[in-house]
């Protein structure tokens, strides 16, 4: 498959004008589930001044996608995983007697020939309703959900999302937008990437969808033995498929150039950068890593080996079998944009969505 392009100006559906900011009702609660090629996330929260407060969340690595790159299809065994994780979901948005919510589905069930029969079958047995989203959609969540960490110096944007079937890059130009006011117009783009704004706006210069994710990346090269080998294919071959990305062949940007990545391939390395045996959000949300850094732990990733690296506690059971993948992918991004600000971000779709609900019903207030 090739990357996904937008088609026309208008190729990124543009939001309503939202109202003048509101108080919401007395605990009224928004949820925001992501079911993603590898894992199934759900956040439920309250508005909360510009920012929103978790209330309870659920996350369960159901391996949508295993076989698709070979099948086209989704497993029985997938799906059943997948169906018993949103009766959880279903359970918990009962609980909090949730009303405001959106559920939505990607890579996996974009490209699966029977994914639409899957959502029939989550909405037969659970009552609850998914919709699979675009990736021009996708990509515009995931940079709406890292406006927090975007620094007042910022004026050239690189926000990467690896997922677990695709990987989102946007490319946005803010030199044209007051200091102070950065962080605001990243979170305007819920509006759309090409809605009208009033004064100095964010720019996108590009965006791409590379159908290449941790997951689909790993079985593309599973019969490569060698594990060093393996991963210099991977991140070659990630990197031939950004050349139709019109940041790639510019000049690269030094000054005032921020890469903000968003997975749990980053946030991993992140955690093995800091020696984290127990993951702590609080430590590794907002860290900056430098190239020399993300390559040292990359490197000590393949020292350990395949055996080595299921056995270490800050890779994690959930997260070993993908962490080169995902490592090849970082590296290639590395290699290409070289940065010593490259900014973690533990967070990404589910908060964008929340993030999108909540301005779009007017409840959050301006700025950051």
């Amino acid at each position: 498959m090739t990357p996904m392009r937008p088609q026309a100006a208008g190729a990124i559906p543009v939001e309503v004008e939202p109202t003048a900011a509101k108080t919401p009702e007395t605990g009224e609660l928004y949820a925001a589930l992501d079911l993603g090629t590898n894992s199934c996330r759900m956040l439920v929260a309250e508005p909360r001044g510009n920012q929103f407060h978790v209330i309870d969340s659920f996350s369960k690595a159901v391996q949508l996608g295993m076989g698709l790159e070979a099948s086209g299809r989704l497993s029985r065994a997938s799906m059943a995983r997948t169906v018993q994780a949103m009766r959880i979901c279903q359970r918990k948005l009962e609980t909090h007697r949730v009303r405001k919510m959106r559920l939505v589905a990607t890579e996996a069930c974009r490209r699966a020939r029977n994914g639409r029969e899957l959502l029939r079958q989550i909405r037969a047995e659970t009552g609850l309703s998914l919709e699979i989203i675009p990736p021009e959609e996708e990509a515009r969540l995931a940079v709406i959900s890292c406006a927090p960490l975007v620094s007042h110096r910022t004026e050239q944007l690189l926000v990467v999302d690896i997922g677990g079937g695709s990987t989102e890059l946007v490319w946005i130009d803010l030199s044209q937008v007051p200091r102070a006011d950065r962080p605001a117009a990243i979170m305007r783009l819920h509006r759309g990437f090409n809605a009208p704004q009033r004064g100095p706006a964010a720019k996108v210069v590009d965006w791409i969808s590379v159908p290449l994710g941790v997951a689909t990346l790993r079985d593309q090269f599973e019969d490569v033995e060698d594990d060093a080998a393996r991963f210099a294919l991977m991140s070659w071959h990630f990197e031939e498929n950004l050349a139709s990305f019109s940041p790639y062949n510019a000049e690269n940007p030094r000054a005032g150039f921020q890469i903000i990545g968003t997975s749990g391939t980053v946030t991993t390395v992140a955690a093995s950068f800091l020696g984290l045996r127990r993951y702590d959000r609080n430590k590794v949300d907002g860290l900056r890593m430098t190239s020399a850094q993300i390559d040292s732990v990359i490197r000590n990733y393949l020292t350990l080996g395949p055996e080595g690296r299921r056995a270490d506690p800050r890779i994690g059971r959930d997260r070993h079998a993908l962490i080169m993948s995902g490592s090849a992918i970082l590296q290639a991004l590395m290699r290409v944009w070289p940065t010593d600000r490259l900014s973690v971000a533990d967070r990404g779709l589910r908060e964008g969505l929340l993030y999108a609900q909540m301005s779009a019903d007017g409840v959050l207030t301006d700025g950051f």
